[in-house]
């Protein structure tokens, strides 16, 4: 017989060899043979409109035969063995026949089998054979791929043997089972239980190893991001489908500078099993060009749009990088230029994560530290769903860390024995990543310096460099002078306000360092309080800012700020604002912080004539001495100021939860005490007494005196002091005080040594 094209599509659908009534009749079952040792099983089906001697076939039936019009082929009446040759189960590649009429709408694999029974049942299969399917008004485009034998048991009305057998050739019969395989690279989505379980490649790279990512610090960090971000991609797509879940787009790192916000996401791009990700720099996507910044936006969701349209959900992860998110994607509105080039950047970002046409194979990381800038719109769930915040390491975190930067080191034998990470640890709080890994730098490039000879030319001594080793001397050295915190506790900040030392002069300043003692353990030890706030209030000169800073250093609290109007000289009330403000952020990125706001009606700018003073500074500072810090950090606030009735007035005595009051000293014994304390091994001064205070006499005090200047202020007196070179005190006039009526000096009595004279101070 010659072959021939099929006369209609409705004929080409049916899977038959299409034959003239004089020659076959419809519903047998012949074999076509193209050559000697190439046949093929069909099932025919007559037409009138087919020549006699010819036999038509389909389009997809001469490509699987590799037929051509016109070709003579051999026929031949074919029967099969039902006890051997009925199909049990047939697994079939399915895929949409024409690209362009693609869709994502789920078909019910269910549905299409039974179809598929009623439309072909009693027609004779292949394995590779290739037809078509029509379905829900679509054309699929089938290959058969594998054929089992049905159980010979069933067929008797047994029960099945569970022996399975692969054939080459069956009957499609009614109990037949039919499964569905969507082909490779299909864009098709199946649902239903007549499909096979899709072998997905794994979204974890196989060779990926938790324990040396090389992440220290940040487990809990990239615990929840895994939880969040990707279990919902590690499960198979159609259980994800069941659930009606849709994937994270979105993942924001901020924190601290140095803490491992890009290490995170460089390890993240590592860890999937995708394409290599798209790492941007914020600003380079903007350009001089109009219209250039969105475009630059647009090629970089270009390749996941494609594939997304091409494969449906089975698309690949496409990974996006933003470092220093906030410098273009900062709030709409605030932008200084006419261009509103900024404005329209974020909105092209928005619309191209979460718009009309959503994407589901992207995932867009960003990184900043300043999360305050970033516009709202990017951060709600949809977009920027997962915040995490990467903050400064704690102790254990800091352990891991030095054993990152020190492996090395200690594979080769180059950490001497005496060297503790642990001891290293508790000593660097408040250290960020990058600090310690400079900490680490520092260190190492100190023992080099050991084994560099110091001569006219630089030289290594290679007999000394063989033996190198970094040392514990070497990181306490670095950590001392090269590498300090960033959000850690400036000694020279307060050192200033403490160079002497403190005074106990009596119980009032005793009585003051015990309760900021106690608050300080309130602060640390209580879970109910995260912030405590404290006034020390007194007339001036009483040595409030002295007793706060001697309060924050003993409390040995990693972050230790001074806010001080000695620095903030020539601020607008702008500046000063975001100043304040900026000292309260750095404070709640420690977990234990100690802020001292020093003076505070300087700070506001009071003065009483008028009077006068900055509301927008006060409203500022009543928002953050009131603000609770983040969940896990704890504040001490200390406050001082030499007016507590203003303060008052002003409303701002609320947002402190004590007011200890500091003295000046007020009576003799107390000045006694003073003096007392400045002893010095000098025999020059041998006595000094006190004759006469309102008619009381007070015991001399013992010798020696200071040999250095002593100066002590008194309320509404002049100062009395003691100067250098010795013999001689210089008491200047003593006028009395209203404010202290009872006190009063007049005659202070010195014996020299060198002279052998006494006389009058």
């Amino acid at each position: 017989m010659q072959a021939a094209r099929c006369p209609t599509d409705d004929l080409s659908l049916t899977n038959c060899a299409v034959v003239s009534e004089k020659d076959l009749q419809s519903g047998q079952h012949v074999t076509v043979k193209t050559t000697p040792t190439h046949k093929f099983v069909f099932t025919t089906k007559t037409h009138h409109a087919i020549v006699p001697g010819t036999i038509a076939f389909s389009l997809p039936q001469r490509k699987w035969a590799g037929l051509s019009i016109g070709q003579e082929v051999e026929v031949a009446n074919y029967n099969f063995d039902k006890s051997q040759q009925c199909i049990g189960a047939m697994t079939i590649e399915i895929d949409f026949l024409q690209k362009k009429s693609t869709d994502t709408s789920p078909y019910d694999s269910d549905k299409m089998a039974s179809e598929f029974i009623q439309q072909f049942n009693n027609q004779g299969f292949s394995v590779t054979q290739q037809m078509v399917f029509s379905f829900c008004d679509k054309l699929f485009g089938l290959v058969i791929k594998d054929i089992e034998a049905m159980d010979a048991s069933i067929l008797k009305g047994e029960p099945a043997s569970g022996k399975k057998q692969k054939i080459d050739i069956g009957l499609l019969v009614g109990n037949s089972q039919v499964v569905f395989e969507k082909a490779e690279s299909s864009s098709l989505t199946l649902v239903g239980k007549a499909k096979t379980k899709e072998q997905r490649q794994s979204i974890i790279n196989p060779d990926w190893n938790f324990e040396r990512m090389g992440i220290g610090g940040l487990d809990k960090e990239f615990s929840d991001i895994f939880r969040r971000a990707f279990a919902s991609r590690v499960f198979p797509p159609d259980i994800v489908e069941q659930m009606g879940c849709k994937h994270v787009k979105g993942i924001l790192l901020f924190g601290p500078p140095g803490c491992g916000k890009t290490l995170m996401a460089r390890q993240i791009g590592k860890m999937l099993n995708s394409r290599e990700p798209k790492i941007v720099n914020g600003p380079e996507i903007l350009n001089k060009f109009v219209g250039e910044s969105e475009a630059n936006i647009r090629k970089l969701f270009a390749d996941a749009e494609e594939e997304q349209k091409r494969l449906g959900a089975n698309s690949g992860l496409h990974i996006i990088i933003f470092d220093e998110l906030d410098a273009i994607c900062k709030q709409r509105g605030t932008g200084q230029g006419s261009t509103g080039v900024h404005d329209t950047v974020v909105n092209q970002l928005l619309s191209k994560i979460d718009g009309v046409e959503q994407l589901n194979n992207i995932l867009v990381i960003g990184m900043t530290n300043r999360p305050d800038l970033i516009d709202d719109a990017l951060m709600r769930p949809g977009r920027f769903e997962v915040k995490m915040e990467i903050g400064l390491p704690d102790e254990k975190g800091r352990v891991q860390i030095l054993n990152i930067h020190t492996n090395k080191m200690r594979d080769f034998g180059l950490l001497a024995p005496d060297v503790d990470v642990k001891e290293l640890a508790a000593g660097t709080k408040n250290y960020s990543g990058a600090e310690l890994e400079g900490l680490v730098r520092a260190a190492q490039s100190t023992a080099m310096n050991r084994h560099i000879k110091a001569t006219a030319t630089v030289e290594v001594d290679t007999e000394r460099a063989e033996k190198l080793q970094v040392t514990r001397s070497d990181f306490m050295g670095s950590l001392n002078n090269d590498i300090k915190p960033a959000f850690g506790s400036n000694q020279e900040d307060y050192a200033s306000y403490i160079m002497n030392g403190i005074i106990k002069w009596g119980d009032p300043v005793t009585c003051v360092l015990d309760d900021g003692e106690l608050l300080v353990q309130q602060t640390k030890n209580s879970d109910r309080t995260p912030l405590v706030a404290v006034l020390l209030e007194g007339p001036p000169h009483s040595g409030k800012t002295a007793l706060a800073a001697q309060i924050s250093e003993s409390s040995e609290f990693p972050f230790i700020k001074i806010c001080s109007p000695d620095k903030m000289i020539g601020f607008s009330e702008n500046s000063k604002c975001l100043a304040i403000k900026k000292i309260f952020e750095d404070a709640y990125k420690s977990q234990l912080s100690c802020v001292v706001v020093d003076d505070i009606e300087r700070l506001l700018d009071y003065v009483p004539i008028g009077p006068r003073f900055s509301n927008m500074v006060l409203q500022a500072l009543l928002v953050l001495l009131k603000k609770t810090p983040p969940k896990g950090r704890k504040l001490l606030i200390i406050g001082t100021t030499s007016r507590k009735e203003v303060l008052r007035e002003m409303e701002m005595l609320d947002a402190f939860s004590t007011t200890i009051h500091v003295p000046n000293i007020s009576t003799g014994e107390h000045l006694v005490e003073a003096l007392e304390v400045r002893t010095l091994p000098t025999e020059s001064l041998s006595s000094c007494s006190f004759l006469e205070t309102r008619g009381r006499e007070y015991p001399p005090a013992p010798p020696p005196f200071p040999a250095h200047a002593i100066t002590l202020t008194l309320p509404a007196c002049d100062t009395i002091t003691a100067s250098q070179p010795l013999p001689f005190f210089d008491f200047k006039t003593l006028p009395s005080s209203p404010a202290y009526p009872s006190f009063h000096f007049y005659l202070c009595e010195y014996y020299d040594n060198d002279t052998q004279q006494q006389a009058p101070g």
